[in-house]
């Protein structure tokens, strides 16, 4: 990294911990996280901001990543029982998001069937912007889209969750009692999810830590999650790493398609808002935890959320690594499946 770099680096931390601090003291839901973001964001759209380097964010994922492993407890493996039913809602959510959006972008704003189906995928972003660049769909377009959903989500589904007045997680763990433990468990997940990542698996570094550090819990070999001052940076730094999506978004595009990504979020949040309330009074689990279970936000980003509002980080990071898988199957399909049917509605 060149001196320039390294400056706007350290800019870009300093105003995602102000955030963070920020937000702590004024009481806000999900505060580090939250914080970051919205000032970062900010930050980013007026161009005085940079992305946050890839090691950065894997240690921050890993800290994320073994404090969800710190509530897998056979109690907690023994509810897993009735995820199929979730799991099934949350996939026929996922299909109704993207056809629905889908035809929403192609009737009223005149977007191409491949542009719409990349724009409304909810999740796997880095998927859907790869298959963008190999010449599918307009990538400016679907970019816009993908990064206004994911700030969106990240930044109001606290306040929503906390002004609706849903029920508060009560899923707590104690702090380690043993520093160099955290530690040994963070550099073994660093090294793990190094090696998983050449497999291409999504959320790598917040997999293996979430498997390291459910193993050891599991197996009474490591006791308590990380140092809340460890999840503090963790919660921050990836609150940055959000907010600084907004660096690659110009203000002409942002004016041009703002509405169109509000329609796209609104859709897939309301979609998501139904199902979860299905499953939440079905399976008798807190419509809050379903909520960000179903959120249109990315794993990491959700995970982490779990984690600040005492929801069980498990059910949720699982929910949304399936989610990601799903649409690593279903966009394909739907991208045949729409231009199809409007070539034959159009008669081309």
């Amino acid at each position: 990294m060149n001196i320039s770099s390294v400056k706007s680096l350290f800019i870009t931390l300093l105003l995602g911990f102000l955030g963070a601090f920020t937000a702590t003291w004024a009481g806000l839901p999900a505060a580090p996280l939250v914080g970051a973001c919205l000032v970062v964001a900010i930050a980013s759209f007026c161009k005085l901001t940079t992305d946050v380097p890839v090691g950065l964010r894997n240690i921050a994922f890993a800290v994320i990543g073994s404090s969800l492993g710190s509530g897998i407890t056979k109690e907690a493996l023994a509810q897993s029982l009735h995820w199929p039913i979730s799991l099934l809602a949350l996939a026929v959510a996922v299909i109704l998001i993207i056809m629905l959006g889908s035809w929403l972008l192609i009737r009223f704003f005149l977007f191409s069937p491949e542009t719409a189906v990349l724009a409304t995928a909810p999740g796997a972003i880095s998927y859907i912007l790869s298959y963008a660049l190999n010449g599918c769909g307009d990538i400016r377009a679907i970019m816009v889209i993908q990064n206004i959903r994911i700030v969106l989500v990240a930044t109001l589904l606290p306040f929503v969750i906390n002004q609706l007045g849903f029920a508060p997680g009560h899923v707590t763990v104690p702090e380690s009692s043993s520093f160099s433990a955290t530690l040994v468990v963070i550099g073994i997940t660093l090294l793990i999810g190094t090696l998983v990542r050449r497999w291409r698996i999504p959320a790598s570094f917040l997999l293996a830590g979430m498997l390291v550090s459910g193993i050891g819990h599991y197996l009474d070999v490591v006791t308590g999650r990380p140092p809340y001052l460890l999840l503090f940076v963790g919660f921050t730094i990836t609150g940055t790493m959000v907010g600084a999506r907004f660096g690659s978004i110009t203000r002409s595009d942002f004016r041009r398609q703002f509405f169109s990504s509000l329609c796209v979020a609104s859709l897939a949040c309301g979609l998501a808002a139904i199902f979860a309330y299905t499953v939440s009074a079905w399976l008798n689990i807190p419509y809050g935890q379903t909520f960000v279970a179903f959120a249109p936000g990315g794993i990491e980003v959700m995970a982490a959320m779990a984690i600040a509002l005492g929801y069980d980080p498990a059910f949720v990071a699982i929910h949304h690594l399936f989610r990601t898988v799903l649409l690593f199957i279903l966009v394909p399909v739907a991208i045949k499946y729409i231009r199809k049917h409007f070539r034959v509605v159009n008669g081309t």
